[in-house]
């Protein structure tokens, strides 16, 4: 049975020491963050829409959000800066002909790859998967990779 008087147990083994951090994959973290609404945890869908912090959303999240501000109901942290629908920008995004994900039929017993992005910058053709930084122009919604902007080097959209 153990602990009868023929074993004599080491410290390490009746001590626990402190228990480790559980560190977040960065890689997990950053597809959430182009794959998933920030408010609803739900799969992004057109309309999108993004706040001057650069998280994105669905749009009729933001106006579910907006309209039900019932006392009983706690404000979401992840947009609590947002007011009105003046304080996000719609995005036009171009689609990525190599990604497949929606087009297929979803049964559960496909493989999705994450690392392939539903949308890439029109200008360079980076895809969006948190890998590279993109920018968004406030007045049109303009969606670039942070590198077509520097090679571009003009304020004006260039649709």
């Amino acid at each position: 049975m153990g602990c009868d008087g023929g074993t004599i147990p080491k410290r390490h083994e009746l001590v626990k020491g402190p228990r480790k951090v559980e560190k977040v994959d960065k890689n997990a973290e950053l597809v959430a963050r182009w794959y998933y609404c920030a408010l609803s945890q739900e799969k992004l869908r057109r309309p999108i829409v993004a706040c001057e912090l650069g998280r994105l959303y669905n749009k009729d999240a933001i106006l579910e959000f907006l309209l039900d501000k019932s006392a009983d109901k706690t404000p979401m942290e992840a947009a609590s800066h947002i007011k009105s629908i003046k304080n996000v920008t719609e995005l036009s995004l171009a689609d990525n002909p190599a990604w497949s994900g929606d087009k297929e039929s979803i049964k559960g017993d496909k493989y999705d790859d994450i690392q392939s992005a539903r949308f890439i910058c029109p200008v360079v053709g980076l895809e969006m998967n948190g890998r590279h930084k993109f920018c968004f122009l406030r007045n049109c919604g303009c969606v670039f990779s942070e590198r077509a902007l520097k090679e571009i080097k003009s304020e004006v959209c260039h649709k």
